[in-house]
């Protein structure tokens, strides 16, 4: 596996995670992961924080909500259970639901 070890720590955890992951999709969450905001946390946690944003901006009503004007706590309290079923179609047993410290 090419990369850092971080970078391959982060792949890992990435097929950990959402075994089931699309290759587009997998490939946006690990350049979020990477992202250097997110170099000091451990890679499964930036592995599950870029995992979360991913869905929600990509995959659910998030951005419309925040355009109607919802505040993002609001937007992500509509999503949640949109956002954890497509986790859930990848292999995710995690769920936002749960709570998280979202990144966006």
């Amino acid at each position: 596996m090419a990369g850092t070890k971080r970078q391959q720590a982060i792949r890992r955890a990435l097929r950990a995670q959402a075994p089931g992951i699309p290759l587009s999709d997998a490939e946006a969450v690990v350049t979020l992961a990477e992202r250097r905001h997110m170099k000091d946390l451990p890679p499964s946690t930036a592995l599950w924080l870029a995992l979360g944003s991913h869905v929600r901006h990509v995959h659910t009503d998030y951005e419309r909500l925040l355009g109607e004007g919802y505040d993002r706590d609001a937007a992500r309290f509509f999503v949640a259970e949109e956002t954890d079923a497509v986790l859930a179609g990848w292999g995710c047993q995690r769920s936002v639901s749960d709570g998280e410290d979202a990144e966006d």
